[in-house]
């Protein structure tokens, strides 16, 4: 029955972005599992619904018929392939020194498993399950997904360096304390992007956020850094509005037209990557992420990483909400 859990979780998800789609632009966030280039739009937006109805189909056993989970099965086994496709691509890209990655393993990889193995239970099954247990084993599995998920995103993109020539890389701000000093947070962002500008990848860089615990702002402190690291004035542009992490995405995306900006990146720490890509591909804007250097561990990692779980789900499901 955990294979039932996880076709559940994949088929939900999957049919939520295609449905979602149709009423919200920029909504399909299917991208966070499988890839289907290079199919067109409606060629690929079409696959992933079958495949959904497939997996929820699956999930409760309504494949029944021999010839109905050999179909399924077929159609999974596509899926698997691109996401195939997608690791074997990861590997290239990595050789190539395009991205640096922390986890030598792709999400999808862990996807074609996934896959894989729900099809192979599908031509399996000879007949539906009732035993309660099993639908308990079911429930625990989506339950654990739905939180190991995000957790997903934050270990496998996350974490992935995804720099590359840009016009301004976007530093996204953090606690700034009553005497004016940076938490370490706020320094390894800065110092990250600093290396971004002194290593010539980007020309200019923007320090968003808010208020800190005294006279001096998030922005403020980011800009002192930078100065003192060699980045001169003219190269910074403040943000003093960004507040949180939607309102760095609509300052930024409405300041980049005035600044000529085509191509961003992002700083921020790993497990805040996520949400901040999803904010901008919903804005409209592809950009790529560099995770923040980490000077050492921060002491209360954990508990960011459990409130971000919350929220990108809360970011996610917004806009149909």
């Amino acid at each position: 029955m955990v294979t039932r859990g996880i076709a559940a979780f994949l088929g939900a998800f999957a049919l939520i972005n295609w449905i979602g789609s149709f009423l919200v632009a920029g909504f399909d966030a299917n991208i966070w599992w499988i890839r289907l280039t290079p199919l067109p739009g409606w060629m690929s937006s079409g696959l992933v619904a079958l495949a959904g109805i497939v997996l929820l189909a699956q999930s409760v056993g309504s494949l029944r018929r021999a010839w109905l989970r050999r179909f399924g099965a077929a159609v999974l086994a596509v899926v698997a392939g691109f996401a195939l496709a997608n690791a074997i691509e990861f590997y290239a890209l990595a050789a190539r020194g395009k991205i640096l990655a922390w986890v030598p393993i792709p999400l999808s990889a862990i996807v074609l498993i996934a896959l894989a193995w729900i099809a192979v239970s599908m031509l399996r099954e000879q007949k539906r399950s009732n035993c309660a247990s099993g639908y308990v084993v079911a429930a625990v599995t989506i339950g654990a997904l739905i939180l190991g998920f995000p957790v997903a995103q934050m270990l496998f993109f996350g974490t992935t360096d995804y720099r590359r020539k840009a016009d301004v890389a976007v530093v996204l701000g953090a606690r700034t304390y009553s005497d004016g000093t940076a938490s370490q947070a706020l320094h390894d962002r800065v110092r990250t992007a600093v290396e971004l500008y002194q290593q010539g990848w980007v020309t200019r860089l923007i320090f968003s956020g808010g208020p800190g615990d005294g006279a001096i702002s998030e922005p403020q402190a980011m800009r002192q850094i930078a100065i003192d690291r060699g980045v001169p004035e003219n190269a910074i542009a403040l943000d003093e509005r960004g507040l949180n992490t939607q309102a760095t995405v609509t300052n930024t995306v409405a300041a980049f037209q005035d600044m000529k900006v085509h191509r961003v990146l992002v700083v921020s720490h790993a497990y805040h990557l996520p949400r901040v890509k999803l904010a901008y591909q919903r804005a409209g804007w592809d950009v790529r992420t560099v995770p923040a250097r980490q000077s050492r561990r921060l002491r209360n990692e954990v508990f960011y990483v459990g409130r971000e779980v919350a929220a990108i789900w809360a970011y996610y499901l917004r806009p149909v909400i």
